[in-house]
């Protein structure tokens, strides 16, 4: 079934009104295309590439695609596997053997459809207090995994967005292959494509033709420029243009470099999970929204986001490349499909819906569990909020029900009356019991050290200036944080004030300001957050 009803007459200008917010001379942007049954219907682009001179976005600046890069990596992997040089069911340690010996064997299908338990190697350096905008190495990134043999699941088990599974995908097709990423890329994909710009960057300080300045908001409030120093790979580390990846999107609808099949392998569910198919398929993300299907990815670097997407019923194309993370391109390009298909602007649903959201502002924790997420209000509309999003849209899923408006998050939520919540995670009933709105006394004895002697990770909580700390040390580096107590055994981690009399940010956690819960158990501590899950660390003193 297609939806070819006219355009409304307004609908450029309505696109441009989505990024009015960017479109100043003096903050970054994007470019954005979007395509109807392959024809360009809007072509905008706003704000600036290069801010300290001037340099306005068009559609051949060069801009970091993230996590986009995922689907290019699947893609060599299965160009590969057809050559007979690798299968997607090989245990990933037969081409990498320095990995550790996991409980059960993660194969690379796993591993491209995110599915493998493993822990994230980029969030592991960020916990372990090795600062991911100080330079790094791949070889150190591979210690870091090394050093990781407990997994979040059992493989195929759950979905847990994993970067650690791209970089071994693309350390194996190099390998494999025996050429660089951006060689293969080249030769395989990139070239035969005519995308130009379109390669591997491995580091934020490299200097390309037309590479716009990538930007976050500073603590004065202010545009920053923003970057990493940890050495990126075919989980996340490729620049594009508009231009570039409007020819990529076609590819996807009508395959010049791959084949079909291997396009509908990307696409298809990459595993069931107790039966139920998963959103996420071998590096694209399917799922549905206002009963169409979407197909596409998007990615998030230092001081960038993006999306591409296809909606083949609606025949409608979005791409999105923005140089600042001030953006949620996710949501844009759903707005777009709203203004494409005549309907009112916004995730889909009732006035009822919202009044019941807003009634459930809050944090919420998994009966008998450690995941927390909460409901929140911003700029008076609810959304969704976890330690690692600071908020997505809701969108009303059935008579009660909702679900956060982000493709790799199938999480299903009902407010109960009592003032908990029901949810179902592929399908897994789950109660959430709501947490204290303000913070508890911190629980008696927390102080201490902790260690867990397979990852090397040491914790040591005590008082300093009036606040609950703990820092985090590893072989890596050290991160500190403050508690708050939000539950007698469980407590938030939030960024420390600035000062001793500097008060704590009201709402901070309530917004997504929390870092990852600590609970205390009869033994020690456990760390958990959205890609790390029950990291002990047994009490030494």
């Amino acid at each position: 079934m297609t939806h070819d009803r006219p355009l409304p007459p307004d609908f450029n200008t309505r696109v441009d009104a989505l990024f009015a917010r960017w479109t100043r001379p003096d903050s970054p942007g994007a470019s954005v295309r979007v395509l109807r049954h392959g024809r360009e219907i809007h072509r905008g682009c706003y704000g600036m590439a290069d801010l300290a001179h001037g340099v306005p976005i068009d559609e051949r600046t060069v801009i970091r695609i993230g996590s986009q890069t995922k689907q290019f990596t699947v893609l060599l992997a299965l160009m590969l596997e057809a050559e007979g040089k690798l299968s997607m069911q090989d245990d990933v340690r037969r081409h990498l053997p320095w990995l550790p010996d996991f409980p059960e064997t993660v194969t690379l299908r796993h591993l491209a459809a995110n599915v493998g338990g493993l822990r994230d190697f980029l969030e592991i350096m960020t916990l372990g207090g090795l600062d991911i905008g100080a330079p790094s190495t791949r070889a150190g990134a591979r210690r870091i995994i090394a050093g990781h043999k407990a997994v979040n699941f059992r493989p195929g088990e759950s979905l847990i967005y994993c970067n650690t599974g791209f970089f071994l995908l693309s350390e194996i097709v190099e390998q494999v292959s025996g050429k660089s990423f951006n060689a293969l890329l080249e030769d395989r994909i990139t070239g035969p494509l005519g995308m130009r710009d379109t390669r591997l960057m491995r580091w934020d300080s490299e200097i390309l033709p037309r590479l716009a300045d990538h930007h976050t908001r500073g603590p004065d409030g202010g545009w920053h420029k923003a970057q990493w120093g940890v050495v990126l790979g075919g989980e996340g580390g490729m620049v594009s243009t508009l231009e570039d990846m409007t020819l990529w999107l076609a590819n996807l609808d009508a395959p010049k470099v791959g084949t079909p099949e291997m396009i509908a392998r990307m696409s298809a569910p990459g595993a069931a999970i107790d039966g139920i198919p998963s959103p996420y398929g071998l590096g694209l993300v399917t799922c549905r929204y206002r009963g169409l299907s979407s197909i596409g990815h998007g990615g998030g670097v230092a001081g960038g986001r993006s999306e591409s997407v296809r909606f083949p019923e609606a025949g409608i194309g979005v791409v999105i490349l923005g140089n600042t993370d001030d953006m949620g391109p996710f949501s844009l390009a759903r707005r777009i499909l709203d203004l494409a298909l005549g309907e009112e602007v916004g995730p889909p649903r009732t006035t009822a819906a919202t009044e019941r959201l807003t009634r459930a502002v809050g944090l919420y924790r998994a009966e008998g569990g450690d995941d927390v997420f909460g409901v929140a209000l911003k700029d008076g509309q609810p959304v969704f909020v976890s330690n690692m999003n600071s908020g997505m849209p809701i969108e009303q899923v059935g008579d009660g029900a909702f679900m956060p408006e982000r493709g790799i998050v199938p999480l299903e939520f009902t407010p109960r009356d009592d003032g908990d919540v029901d949810t179902r995670w592929f399908g897994r009933p789950q109660r959430f019991r709501r947490l204290s709105d303000t913070a508890l006394p911190i629980a008696p004895g927390l102080a201490g050290r902790y260690w867990d002697a397979t990852t090397g990770f040491e914790a040591e909580i005590g008082e300093d200036q009036g606040e609950t700390v703990l820092r985090l040390r590893t072989p890596h580096g050290v991160w500190e944080t403050a508690l708050e107590a939000r539950a007698p055994d469980l407590h938030l981690a939030v960024p420390r004030r600035a000062t001793a009399d500097t008060p704590p940010k009201p709402g901070a956690a309530e917004a997504g300001g929390w870092e990852f819960t600590i609970r205390s158990v009869a033994d020690g501590i456990v760390l958990n957050d959205d890609r790390t899950k029950r990291l002990h660390m047994a009490r030494t003193r």
